[in-house]
């Protein structure tokens, strides 16, 4: 008998635990470069989208605050509360457009398809509270004698004709500060 007929297999099950590994990787490989990563971008998409719907309702909250009250609040309670309870912003909510005949709510629903003011507190990635701020404005008049004696100097404060809403997750702002022309613009229009 000689050596040389023998071959050098290995058995079946060998072959058939290694092909079951490559499946198995392969299908992680798929799950990992493919699938994981479309979801986190539709998440991403979904949480922009949730937070600039939010403060898009804010912003409209604080044009309401202002045709009534004749300014805007940096008090994110107050302005929520004021959506809430007013018989103003009820009867905007609930009125029609007499030209066209459809709703003049202002509030647009979420991604959820309703509008609730408690969602309006808190953005959708870290439930972080959304930053309002609003500026104040600090006139003097200095008035004067026909000599150039100063009689006396005025000084006008006047609190909340801009406002700012930003996002700490760094989705975008509604409103400037320093700025008239982007009172309520939002950064990603």
């Amino acid at each position: 008998m000689s050596l040389t007929n023998r071959t050098n297999e290995d058995p079946w099950y060998v072959h058939v635990a290694l092909y079951t590994v490559i499946v198995i990787l392969v299908v992680v490989l798929i799950k990992v470069a493919i699938i994981d990563p479309q979801e986190i971008i539709e998440r991403e998409k979904y949480i922009k989208k949730e937070a600039r719907l939010r403060m898009t309702n804010l912003k409209f909250a604080q044009i309401l605050y202002d045709k009534k009250y004749g300014k805007f609040t940096d008090n994110l309670d107050t302005l929520i509360n004021f959506i809430k309870t007013d018989p103003f912003v009820d009867s905007v909510i609930k009125g029609t457009d007499t030209v066209t005949k459809k709703s003049s709510n202002p509030f647009i629903p979420l991604s959820d398809g309703n509008f609730t003011p408690e969602s309006l507190y808190f953005t959708p990635r870290t439930q972080e509270r959304f930053i309002v701020r609003i500026d104040t404005q600090i006139t003097r008049d200095t008035v004067v004698t026909p000599r150039g004696k100063v009689l006396r100097v005025d000084e006008k404060i006047k609190i909340g004709t801009r406002y700012l809403i930003e996002d700490p997750d760094g989705n975008g702002t509604i409103g400037s500060l320093d700025n008239d022309a982007l009172k309520n613009t939002a950064s990603w229009e």
